[in-house]
This record gives structure tokens, C-alpha cells and sequence, in this order.
């Protein structure tokens, strides 16, 4: 439905008013204005009000208010309960499987994978970011006679398992900021993390050996360790992790398994480089 009249925001004298399409030169000013707000939402990865959202795209109040609650109804984006910010959710992911150019991340990573699975005998994860969850792209379940695994789609808290912990630690300090800030810290075992503070300074430590661990934060008695698959730039795209009982794999093994997945990680790397 085409909306009638002037739809922008506006603004007092002397002040600069926020970037905006001519919405009306589309087929569908509606449609564009929607496209808008959803993309207005992905650049604010820790959320962003209403309110905010209607001054940066230059689009009334009510009509920005109608199309980020459709949004929600519909399950592209989601409103935190206090602080009422709008972020988006996985189910864009849900559309288009995620790829770097014209190569597939989860097709680029299946023989790292499997190798990694082989030489460990565990089962290996590869896992995205996805509505400020960890989301599990593929797995490929151990060889070992008691298996740990999930499944494919599964989400987790991203503080409280290694895939989750590698994609913190390599996001921007304003982004994981962010994300703090609209995050609550839940306990799930003893051992979960929900000191801000102990966390960040695990994602330093992360950052500086190159891989992250889950110390039975999120199961009782599973360790993970995993690390990052990277961009061109630095960014980080997805993780790589193994997981297992903590007998098979304590902590004195952590620094082998780190060095494991990192090999894995830089091998999908080159793939979706080349």
C-alpha cells in the first residue's frame, strides 16, 4: 500500500538532516522505506529504538514504528524486552545461505572440516553469528564411540561456548560493546562466564593466542575450543570448533586442539580468497 503525502521527518533549522532516499522515485515507496529500516537495523548490531531509527532515515515516527513492529511479527528482527530496541534476527539466514563472492562458506569448509574431524576423532562445528546467538551451519559428527554433538541450526548464547566466545573476541570493541549492553549473562553451569568484566578479559586472552575455549561453560562436562575463519580485511566470518567430554579433551590438550582448528580455519580461508 502506497502511503500518501510527504512522509519524511521534519527538521529545525540549522540542523543537517540524516541521509535519505527519494522513496517516492520508486514502484513501491512502501517497500523501500521497509528495505530501508532493515537495513538501518543491520548497522546497529547492539540495537536501536524506534525513535533512533525514524531521525537516521529520515521517515515518520509512525510509519518507522508500523514497519519495525511488522518486522517483528514476522520474525526478521526482534525488541528486547527493557530496553526496547529493535536487532535483527537469523531468519534472513534462513533465505540466502551465507557465502563470501561467489564461494559458499559451508562449501569451502567441508573438507577442512572433515579433516578435522578425522585427525581428532571429534565432532567439528563450523558456526556464524546470527541475531546475537551462535548458530550452527554444518557439523560433522566424531568418529569416537561416545560423540558429542548438536545440530545443524542449533543457536547458543555466544558467551558461554568457543565458537561464540572466537566471534566476540574478533568483533570490533564498539561492536562487542554493543552487544554487551543488550546482553544478560546467564549462568548455565559453574563454570559459565557472567562477569563482563572476566569475560572481555577472556576474549582479549582469545584474541591473543588465536583460538578460544569453553570450559564446560554451556554443558556440564564438554570442552570446546575453536577458532576464527577471517576475511580479507580481519573480519571474522564464522568459527571453526571441536567438542568433546572432558576426558578426551582437558585443558593440557587445549593448545593442541587450538592449533588444529586455526590450521582448519586458514585452509577455509584460502579457499574463499582463491
Amino acid at each position: 500500500m502506497r502511503m500518501s503525502g510527504d512522509t519524511r521527518v521534519r527538521h529545525k533549522p540549522g540542523r543537517t538532516p540524516p541521509q535519505t532516499h527519494d522513496f517516492d522515485a520508486f514502484p513501491s515507496p512502501t517497500c523501500a522505506k521497509t528495505l530501508s529500516i532493515l537495513e538501518l537495523v543491520a548497522r546497529h548490531p547492539g540495537g536501536i529504538t524506534a525513535a533512533q531509527a525514524a531521525r537516521e532515515s529520515g521517515i515518520t515516527p509512525n510509519l518507522v514504528f508500523r514497519i519495525l513492529k511488522t518486522l517483528a511479527a514476522l520474525g526478521y528482527c526482534h525488541q528486547h524486552s527493557t530496553t526496547k530496541v529493535y536487532a535483527l534476527s537469523g531468519r534472513l539466514l534462513d533465505l540466502v545461505g551465507p557465502q563470501t563472492g561467489d564461494t559458499s562458506l559451508v562449501l569451502a569448509a567441508q573438507t577442512a572440516i572433515r579433516d578435522l574431524r578425522d585427525g581428532t576423532g571429534e565432532t567439528v562445528q563450523l558456526v556464524i553469528e546470527s541475531g546475537g546467538k551462535s548458530l550452527v551451519l554444518e557439523q560433522v559428527r566424531g568418529t569416537q564411540p561416545l560423540q558429542v554433538c548438536g545440530q545443524v541450526g542449533m543457536r547458543t548464547p555466544l558467551y558461554s561456548c568457543a565458537p561464540g566466545k572466537v566471534i566476540l573476541a574478533w568483533w570490533s570493541e564498539a561492536k562487542r560493546e554493543a552487544w554487551l549492553r543488550t546482553t544478560t549473562l546467564k549462568q548455565f553451569t559453574p563454570a559459565t562466564l557472567v562477569d563482563r568484566h572476566a569475560l572481555v578479559n577472556e576474549l582479549r586472552e582469545a584474541h591473543r593466542l588465536g583460538y578460544a575455549v569453553d570450559r564446560a561453560e554451556g554443558l556440564e562436562g564438554i570442552h570446546c575450543v575453536a577458532a576464527p575463519i577471517l576475511d580479507a580485511y580481519g573480519t571474522v566470518l564464522a568459527a571453526v570448533t571441536i567438542m568433546a567430554p572432558v576426558s578426551r579433551l582437558p585443558e593440557a590438550e587445549f593448545p593442541q586442539a587450538g592449533s588444529q582448528c586455526l590450521h582448519a580455519a586458514r585452509a577455509i580461508e584460502a579457499l574463499l580468497r582463491a
